[in-house]
């Protein structure tokens, strides 16, 4: 009984002990919570660490030599030379033209060029332990995580020279964020990977050479050209003073430059030989010597170091028509490559160093611009100079869309990126329009063969005021209204002539709306505007704006390739400065017509040059064949040619700056003038015959035909011509019985 008691007295004591049951659970609840951070953690640190290291996987080595050169962009040209054992041609480039940014200054100094005081200021200001961390300075970023959170403290940074490097090389520079901290990981282990490729030697190099030390004014990269402009010195000639006044202002340039406030310079330039002497760089009567130098500032850039690139940008004159285009090109490409706007693929072109390589033929170049300055070459008689106002522009390509030679206007250039003419001055082509809108299409589509008969007579058209109008009429070379014929005359006679009725038909048939998308999308005309999908601007060339020279002559090379249209270009390649190639023309093209409509249309357009009626004979040449047509705006606003030679396709314009009748009594016929301009060059070419370079297609067969029906000629046809046909488009036999 007494020990039944006992023992439910001991099971009472354990059942009703809290203490016991709250600490099981309190431990239970903490091992619990315990594991679940671990766990967590583990999981986070996992993801971060996987999330860190996918940045050292993906983060190659920063290279230092890409910054090697100058900012200074090269324009070259091909200049061959030929191999004397074997007689190949060695292609070979010279410079034609270098451009830079006046506004951003650059100029490259090796390492044994920089006195050891510029490196120890720049050293000691910046990086205290530069020569002993491994791209990274744990103690000195933790002490600039810390202080960022504290009160009432100068803020610094942790970046060490190795990281500001890799900054300045990248453009990563993110500060903010999700995207700052992701930058500030890529930029270590960059650092640390910079450091374990290239000596401290190496980095210091790259960073004092690529260190912004600008104006408000003025953009100023690396110490050699902050030298230069600050002081008017080489940088081996600078002494402590001036280098502390340069080390001391690299924290925020445009406010510590001792140009734009010498206040604020004073004050870095002693924060920098402060720790100059900390750090045993100098001595106490260096200090004290540098401290009280008065700095003599020059402030400009009349001193430049001799170096080869300021060598290649001296007694360059004024640029070409050329040069203009190609670097309006450069920076399309350069915009189109980099998704930059204008502006700003501008400045990346003058601050880049790119080698771009031009289609020019300096030789042709040259003798154009001289050319367009005689003054005989236009003129029927020698005028004063102040009465010979007309503009002029010259372009030449060959059937690859290249440019080889353009000039602006006749007068003699004297400012660089001035208005030009050929490429940006859109004008009435007149019937230059004819071959490009209306017969060539016209005879892709098999709406008429070469002998194809055709009446001199309007078409009707409903004009502006709601009426009904016979429409157009022709013109003679005079400029006088010439009723129509209503005779029955050939394609090709209809093409030499220049007639308007043709065209007009054709249209008609074809439609406005099919001509114009024609041009623009076969032909890459750009400046149609919607309202000139209509006869007039189809068929006479009454165009809202007007075509540019540059891309009427590009769209007449499909008649001198086999129907091949493209794309007109000044430059061949453009490299970075890294040596990477960002555009390079390749051998795309659009097959515009077939190639035995390009061959018929060529062979039609000879008569324009041949025939002692067609209106191009003033261009005929002596020895190599031309082909060609002639254009005039109402009221002889514009006269233009363009002849494609075998090498050539070529054009010229005349007009005035503001539209107006041209005296014909004073100036050459159109064709006389490219004559003068271009003909002696044509002469030399190559190839002089037709054949020799434009291969007749197998499509295409050289047939008589009926002079009296226009049908393929029999024996009973007495009266012949001859002409081309496609086979797959040949009239029927005419047995006579005229």
């Amino acid at each position: 009984m007494e020990q039944t008691k006992k023992r439910t007295s001991k099971k009472k004591k354990r059942g009703v002990n809290p203490l016991v049951h709250i600490l099981k659970v309190i431990g239970t609840l903490l091992l619990s919570v315990f594991l679940v951070v671990v766990i967590t953690g583990s999981i986070f640190a996992t993801v971060l660490t996987i999330y860190v290291l996918n940045f050292a996987d993906t983060t190659t080595t920063v290279s230092l030599e890409k910054i090697t050169e100058s900012n200074i962009t090269r324009f070259l040209y091909e200049n061959p030379d030929y191999d004397e054992e074997t007689d190949e041609e060695i292609e070979q480039y010279e410079l034609y033209y270098a451009i830079k940014n006046e506004q951003r200054h650059f100029i490259w100094a090796d390492i044994e060029e920089i006195p050891q005081c510029v490196q120890d200021a720049f050293v000691y200001t910046e990086d205290e332990r530069f020569y002993s961390h491994d791209g990274v300075d744990f103690r000195r970023t933790f002490y600039a995580f810390v202080n960022a959170f504290l009160p009432n403290t100068r803020k610094f940074g942790g970046s060490t020279l190795t990281q500001q490097t890799i900054k300045n090389l990248t453009g990563d520079d993110e500060a903010e964020g999700v995207a700052g901290a992701e930058r500030k990981i890529r930029e270590v282990f960059r650092s640390i990977n910079v450091e374990k490729t290239y000596t401290k030697e190496d980095i210091l190099q790259s960073y004092l050479n690529i260190v912004p030390m600008g104006t408000s004014e003025y953009e100023i990269i690396g110490v050699q050209a902050a030298a230069n402009f600050y002081f008017g010195k080489d940088i081996s000639e600078l002494d402590l003073a001036e280098a502390a006044c340069l080390a001391g202002m690299t924290n925020a340039p445009a406010a510590n430059n001792p140009i734009d406030s010498l206040k604020n310079n004073n004050i870095r330039r002693k924060y920098c030989l402060d720790h100059m002497l900390e750090n045993g760089a100098i001595s106490e009567q260096e200090y004290t010597t540098a401290m009280n130098e008065e700095l003599e500032l020059a402030g400009n850039f009349n001193y430049s170091s001799s170096t080869v690139y300021e060598e290649e940008m001296q007694d360059q004159g004024t640029t070409s028509y050329f040069m203009d285009a190609a670097i309006e090109e450069a920076i399309t490409r350069i915009s189109e490559d980099s998704g930059l706007s204008y502006a700003d693929a501008q400045l990346e072109l003058y601050n880049g160093g790119y080698n771009v390589y031009c289609t020019v033929d300096i030789d042709l170049q040259k003798k154009m611009e001289q050319q367009m300055k005689v003054q005989s070459n236009f003129t029927t008689y020698s005028m004063p100079e102040e009465d010979d106002t007309l503009w002029s522009d010259f372009i030449a390509m060959d059937y690859n869309g290249n440019v080889k030679a353009v000039v602006g206007n006749r007068t003699e250039k004297t400012e660089s990126r001035t208005l030009n003419n050929a490429s940006q001055s859109p004008r009435s082509p007149g019937s230059c329009i004819k071959p490009i809108a209306s017969y060539a299409p016209a005879l892709d589509q098999d709406l008429l063969t070469w002998s194809t008969f055709s009446k001199d007579q309007p078409i009707e058209i409903i004009n502006k005021d709601g009426e009904k109008e016979q429409w157009p009429v022709n013109y003679s070379e005079t400029g006088d209204s010439a009723n129509w014929s209503y005779s029955d005359l050939f394609t090709w006679q209809m093409l030499m002539r220049s007639l308007n009725t043709l065209p007009a038909q054709l249209i008609d048939k074809m439609t406005p709306a099919y001509s114009y998308n024609f041009l623009k999308e076969k032909l890459d005309i750009t400046t149609l505007a919607e309202t000139d999908s209509d006869y007039s601007g189809m068929t006479v060339g009454g165009l809202t704006y007007g075509i540019t020279l540059e891309e009427l002559v590009g769209a007449y090379m499909i008649f001198g390739n086999g129907g091949r249209k493209y794309e007109v270009t000044y430059l061949s390649k453009i490299e970075d400065a890294n040596g990477t190639v960002i555009y390079e023309k390749n051998d795309g093209y659009k097959q515009a017509i077939s190639d035995d409509t390009a061959y018929i249309m060529n062979r039609m357009m000879q008569y324009v040059i041949n025939d002692e009626q067609g209106t191009g004979r003033y261009a005929k040449l002596s020895k190599t064949d031309l082909v060609g047509k002639t254009g005039t705006s109402s009221d002889w606003f514009d006269l233009t040619f363009v002849g494609c030679t075998p090498d050539y396709v070529s054009g010229v314009w005349i007009g005035y700056e503001t539209p107006s009748t041209i005296p014909t009594n004073d100036y050459q016929n159109i064709g006389a003038i490219w004559k003068n301009l271009f003909g002696e060059v044509a002469e030399k070419e190559k190839h002089h015959s037709f054949e020799d370079t434009f291969p007749m297609p197998a499509s295409v067969q050289k047939l008589n035909f009926c002079n009296r029906t226009g049908l393929l000629a029999s024996g009973g046809c007495s009266s012949q011509g001859t002409g081309y046909f496609k086979t797959t488009n040949t009239p029927d036999y005419c047995y006579g019985g005229h």
